[in-house]
């Protein structure tokens, strides 16, 4: 029997031209474009019981992506662009959801989806150079090409709390939420984690819960999100000029209709900055973080300027000095963590039911409790405990495929120092094996479907270029991979991202190497798109590529 959705005929087959993992949106995409645009014989596994991806497990309250809908989509078709009307700013879970779900249905790409199998191991044959795959279900099938389209953020972070299994209440992960939700009524609530799931969250708990504790350990910069409908005269103006809204995107630097000022916030006075800043904050979005003073991330006299007017602003909403000032980062350099986008929630403190314990001034977690949790040596008695603390972003969802490259190495292992890519897109010793916003490209410093759009259509070119030219495999070379890995550590050591103790740097797992993950390139998202244009250009610069083994005629691809 298939998993709901797969095809019987897709999931009967032992060998693919190509396997992805994964059908969010890179994923979906991705199958659309190697079998609806090269004519290949493809299968995607996934976990999860339908598509969506982040948006099929990330289902807590108040989940909403950060992006502007207008440009949190797909693209590459026009027609969908003009047909697709969004709700609000930014779409809440369920809509985000029905979106997808409709483009699966719009490119019919569940026949060639299985369903509920999660994959557990990768190997490549150095003999057959040929990769196989097997998923916890007992599927074991060989593919010349494996495409991860495994997400940045899919592998949670459970940090390891004594004796969270003795609590008798309820216990939830937010990325792992009931698909028939959570009810607070009348309950005492524990939220662990106050990063940018837990600013959408809590809000929404108050207002059901009898009461809510929220257990912080580092503060977070918030923004307001300014989320609502949109004009539909604004609606008509964007439709009408999708053409330069996909260029202008495409060339940004992190994938938004949005740049820095031209200037240096030590250039200006502090009435013009002033007014700059109450312009952005009234706008809402990510404008504060990513179309700020070009001077932000790298220098500390202007970061602080800019940081001082947010901490303004939380001690002018929190009416309680204390908790204001509990609330007030201190630690860090405003921008160098996720920025967050709220709707009230430092108001959300102001409520009689609502409880900050903070780590620094009030003790941290010692332990999860049979009757709640225990922190500073004081226990606060909870029914449901809401954990939000994140994921193994980045590299998590990729070492937990058990991939073994060339001569058994394997991925997990060569990575326990940090990741090691080339462009974020390949990998050295693991040849036809592509990770799609993978890590030390733009990934989570973008608006995401612009960067995952830009690899699909890069690696479906690259194989392409493959089957022309009857090449078997490709690889990133080892000199490639260290110049790569250099220059991404260059860029970025340049800047003040590296001073805060952030996901983006491996910090909230215990035990990981502390690197910088993602790619902040000189010219973001747009140079980096004209790199892997050029490296395309000069006939694959940086990768190796082979014509020999069982090549394509034991294991042919359809012709073009």
């Amino acid at each position: 029997m298939t998993a709901q959705g797969s095809s019987p005929g897709a999931s009967a087959k032992t060998h693919f031209d190509a396997v992805i993992i994964g059908a969010g949106f890179s994923g979906m995409y991705m199958l659309h474009s190697l079998r609806d645009k090269l004519d290949l014989n493809v299968t995607v596994f996934e976990a999860g019981d339908g598509v969506g991806g982040t948006w099929y497990w990330n289902r807590y309250p108040g989940a909403r992506c950060d992006s502007d809908s207008y440009i949190y989509c797909y693209t590459f078709d026009k027609n969908l662009l003009q047909e697709w009307n969004w709700s609000e700013r930014y779409p809440e879970q369920d809509e985000i959801l029905r979106y997808l779900e409709h483009c699966a249905e719009r490119f019919d790409l569940k026949p060639d989806i299985q369903f509920g199998k999660r994959v557990v191991e990768v190997i490549f044959d150095d003999n057959t150079e040929l990769w196989t795959v097997r998923t916890d279900k007992g599927d074991s099938v060989t593919t010349r090409f494996v495409i991860t389209a495994v997400g940045a953020l899919s592998t949670a972070n459970m940090p390891p709390f004594k004796g969270l299994g003795s609590f008798k209440g309820k216990c939830y992960h937010t990325s792992q939420w009931p698909h028939d939700g959570v009810d607070f009524t009348a309950k005492r609530v524990g939220v662990i984690g106050t990063g940018a799931t837990a600013v959408q969250a809590i809000p929404e708990i108050a207002q059901q819960a009898k009461h809510l504790t929220v257990f912080q350990r580092t503060p977070a910069f918030c923004v307001p999100a300014r989320n609502g409908r949109v004009d539909p005269e604004v609606t008509r103006a964007r439709k009408a000029d999708y053409d330069g809204i996909r260029q202008r995107i495409k060339g940004s630097f992190f994938g938004f209709e949005l740049n820095f000022l031209p200037k240096g916030v030590l250039d200006t006075t502090p009435e013009e900055r002033e007014q700059e800043f109450d312009r952005m904050w009234d706008a809402g979005g990510f404008a504060f973080w990513l179309a700020n003073y070009q001077d932000m991330f790298f220098s500390k006299e202007a970061n602080d300027i800019i940081a001082d007017y947010l901490k303004r602003k939380i001690r002018s909403i929190v009416n309680d000095p204390v908790v204001a000032e509990k609330l007030t980062p201190k630690t860090y350099p405003y921008g160098t963590k996720r920025q967050p986008l709220d709707t009230n929630y430092f108001e959300t403190f102001n409520k009689k039911n609502v409880l900050l314990v903070d780590a620094a001034t009030d003790g941290s977690i010692e332990e999860i409790t049979p009757n709640g949790v225990r922190a500073g040596g004081k226990e606060y008695p909870l029914d449901i405990i809401v954990i939000a603390t994140g994921f193994d972003a980045l590299t998590g969802p990729l070492k937990a495929l058990g991939i073994k490259g060339r001569g058994g190495r394997m991925l997990a292992q060569e990575w326990e120092a940090g990741p090691q890519t080339y462009l974020g897109v390949a990998i050295a010793g693991y040849p036809n094996l592509f990770t799609i916003t993978g890590p030390q490209s733009p990934s989570v410093l973008s608006n995401m479907p612009v960067s995952i759009e830009q690899h699909v259509e890069w690696i479906t070119e690259c194989i392409a270029h493959m089957r022309r030219n009857k090449l078997t495999t490709i690889e990133a070379t080892p000199e490639a991979q260290d110049a790569w890995g250099a220059h991404v550590a260059e860029v970025v050591n340049a800047t003040l991202m590296t001073s805060a103790n952030s996901w983006y740097m491996g910090a909230n797992i215990d035990g990981k190497a502390h690197r910088f993950l993602p790619y902040l390139g000189p010219e973001g998202v747009g140079g980096y798109r004209r790199k892997c244009a050029e490296v395309a250009e000069k006939d694959y610069e940086g990768f190796a590529f082979s014509s020999h083994g069982q090549g394509w005629t034991a294991h042919p691809i359809a012709a073009e």
